[in-house]
């Protein structure tokens, strides 16, 4: 963690010095504001966190309820949200505080006796090792508050405001805040809920970007004219997080049960007893009208005792439960661009997508949502970029969304077979293992695009595939030996991540394409650097440019390295020494080159600020990223 570089920290160094809107933040919320965030939920959250590290951006986020969410319904946080947390910087403590899911174990009837259930199959839960991080379960609550940490520690000084609830709005004006959008209180001057919400105040208030992220019934995307649409699989479930004294062996272990009797798909959560049960309910009959919503919890539990016979089940407490008929429903649309050409209104989360719980994708798949609009919005309100880049969030989105669903179709489904009708017991197995990569998080690529380079020049980095995101590797740091993951110093701050990877040449060599490399970035008035960067801002502020060169630590000094590496940083100009490394000593770690592919002439690779590879270019031509950058931001010089 970098700091100090503002000036001597004695206190938490997470607590930045605040700075812009974070200077005159209003208490209240005001009249007129850049970005109105609908909701706080997960999505909302992480968008909300990321605009609060870009100062000059005034952004509020919104909640009807009138305090922080105290129970969620998600539970499961996929390896790549645990990368997203350690961009927001609180990874360790999440992982700390969760339940780690390391397998999966397969029950099915027992042929000898099929009225009982037997474990037929344990998987590991990341068998290929697709990332060193793991995959968790925890309450979404403690999700969202980590998120409000950030936010109130970053620059801008952000927190929910609670207590307003979104009406209606009007998105056809002009000027700076040409969206109009009508709130009603819903607490009363104490905070506390109004017995009836509607009798609460009206208000309007003025944004530039209005973003709904309020969730399935969700009321911006109903006043911007799009809908929900897609199919219901008819087959109910009933949910439970309980406390119980059970004699089945793999109540800690993530756990996929079909008997004669129905099915379950069971997971421990977090503080070593609690676990959560998703209980097959079964058909839901035609017109039956959401009646089977009304199931209770008595018939959930006894359901659960006769699908896991003959172990037993006692449940003593009940901390959540709920009953839902699973649908795949996709937005019309994630955007108004059709009503008013540039987006000026946004949908996130679960206002663009809905599907079971049973694959774990809710929360994480809403998260990059919000992670990928949020850098988008800070860019284009801080004069980084031109507006159209905000047109990129739903080109880029709705893909993704589509291929969840899909996925979720298959998965629920399956989960919700009769056991006669799966023909192979081990069927579910095999297809939870062949496809572990796509619920992991990690088969998102973006499309070519103005964010997105062609594949070119992908085999001089095979390993970081353009589109997807970085896959992090070892590397050991020049200034003190330390052996660090590259991809986990970049940070959620809105900037982009230059990595050269430097050719076979010295350091120290006269021959050094690298050197070469800097050189025309720190000369040439069009480089990106020169051309992007504020005048007089510290040469960092937008891009964090390293090297890793291929020689071991012992090998040469960071001294040797171009000033391009090691650049002034801060209000103090003083020089970050961090930037600068070698290939792991084998005892230590892979050569990166070797783990990601990465040619031994040297390649450049570009990560915009949500973690995603936009472009891999040779070493050897420095406005190939010139003018992949000139296509991006706005010129700053």
């Amino acid at each position: 963690m970098l700091f100090h570089h503002h000036g001597y920290v004695s206190t938490d160094p997470r607590v930045q010095p605040a700075a812009g809107t974070g200077l005159t933040r209003p208490a209240e919320l005001p009249d007129e504001m850049d970005v109105l965030i609908v909701g706080t939920g997960p999505a909302g959250m992480i968008a909300a966190a990321q605009l609060a590290m870009f100062p000059d951006v005034h952004a509020r986020i919104i909640e009807r309820r009138p305090h922080r969410l105290e129970i969620g319904q998600a539970d499961g946080i996929q390896a790549r949200s645990v990368e997203t947390f350690q961009a927001f910087g609180f990874a360790n403590q999440i992982i700390d505080e969760a339940f780690d899911l390391t397998s999966m174990a397969f029950w099915n009837p027992d042929p000898e006796n099929p009225a009982d259930i037997v474990r037929t199959q344990l998987a590991e839960d990341d068998p290929e090792g697709v990332s060193e991080f793991p995959h968790l379960i925890v309450n979404q609550a403690r999700i969202l508050d980590w998120f409000a940490e950030f936010m109130m520690n970053a620059p801008a000084r952000m927190a929910p405001d609670y207590g307003w609830a979104f009406e209606s709005l009007d998105d056809s004006g002009t000027g700076a805040h040409p969206v109009s959008v009508t709130l009603r209180r819903t607490v009363d001057a104490e905070g506390n809920a109004l017995e009836n919400p509607e009798d609460g105040e009206l208000r309007t208030v003025r944004a530039t970007y209005v973003v709904g992220a309020d969730g399935a019934g969700s009321r911006v995307r109903k006043a911007i004219g799009h809908s929900l649409s897609g199919d219901a699989a008819n087959h109910a479930w009933g949910v439970m997080d309980v406390l119980a004294d059970t004699d089945f062996p793999d109540i800690r272990t993530k756990c996929s049960i079909h008997s004669q009797a129905g099915s379950i798909l069971h997971i421990p959560r977090e503080g070593g007893h609690l676990f959560r049960m998703y209980v097959d309910l079964g058909v839901v009959p035609e017109g039956d009208g959401h009646t089977i919503r009304k199931t209770p919890l008595e018939e959930v539990i006894k359901r659960a005792q006769a699908i896991l016979h003959p172990y037993r089940l006692d449940v003593k407490e009940t901390a959540w439960h709920s009953v839902y008929e699973v649908g795949h429903r996709l937005t019309s649309g994630f955007d108004n661009r059709e009503r008013v050409g540039q987006p000026t209104v946004f949908l996130l989360g679960d206002a663009c997508h809905t599907h079971s719980a049973k694959a774990g994708q809710g929360m994480n798949v809403s998260m990059q949502d919000g992670w990928n609009l949020g850098w988008k919005l800070g860019h284009v309100l801080s004069g980084r970029a031109p507006q159209e880049l905000l047109a990129t969030y739903a080109d880029e989105r709705k893909d993704i969304a589509k291929n969840l669903i899909d996925f979720d179709k298959e998965w629920s489904t399956l989960m919700a077979k009769p056991v006669s009708e799966l023909g192979d017991p081990n069927y579910v197995a095999e297809f939870y293992t062949k496809t572990a990569e796509f619920p992991a998080g990690f088969m998102t690529q973006y499309q070519p695009s103005m964010l997105t380079s062609g594949t070119a020049h992908q085999d001089l980095a095979s390993g970081f595939p353009v589109g997807k995101r970085f896959k992090s590797a070892l590397v050991e740091r020049s200034c003190d030996t330390n052996v660090k993951h590259l991809g986990h110093l970049h940070r959620a701050d809105g900037r982009w991540r230059v990595y050269v990877f430097a050719d076979s040449a010295s350091p120290r060599s006269a021959d050094s394409q690298a050197a070469a490399w800097a050189r025309a970035i720190a000369e040439d008035p069009q480089s990106f650097r020169n051309r992007f960067t504020p005048p007089g801002a510290p040469e960092d502020t937008v891009f964090d440019v390293k090297v890793v060169y291929q020689q071991q630590q012992s090998e040469f000094d960071w001294t040797d390295a171009p000033a391009v590496f090691v650049p002034t940083t801060g209000p103090l100009g003083l020089r970050d020494l961090n930037n600068v490394f070698a290939t792991c000593r084998p005892k230590h770690g892979e050569d990166v080159f070797e783990a990601r592919g990465i040619s031994r002439d040297g390649a450049v690779v570009v990560v915009r600020p949500d973690h995603y590879v936009s472009g891999v270019f040779p070493l050897d031509a420095p406005a190939m990223v010139n003018e992949f950058f000139a296509g991006v931001l706005s010129d700053r010089a």
